[in-house]
């Protein structure tokens, strides 16, 4: 599985209507809107890359009104019931 967390700009008066067509992809499990540099992160889970880059390259590249993307690629996942039973062995 590959998780990927993509920033994306929006233009002001489309980011609801991105945030709407993002969240209907196929790949995309959550999409959210946040402060900050970027308008809308997306979380999307994979089976391989090439979905990924067909994800970021052929369906996000159709959505009219996203204007920057940046995409980064999650090597290890962490929660907090992990890191809960990360600290408590040996106690």
């Amino acid at each position: 599985m590959v998780t990927s967390i993509i920033l994306i700009n929006a233009a002001r008066n489309k980011i609801n209507e991105v945030a709407e067509q993002l969240q209907a992809i196929p790949g995309i499990s959550e999409v959210y809107s946040v402060s900050g540099n970027f308008d809308l992160i997306a979380i999307a889970r994979v089976r391989t890359n090439d979905e990924l880059a067909n994800l970021v390259t052929k369906k996000m590249v159709d959505i009219t009104g996203i204007t920057k993307t940046e995409t980064m690629l999650a090597f290890q996942a962490y929660s907090q019931h992990d890191l809960e039973a990360m600290f408590a062995v040996g106690m």
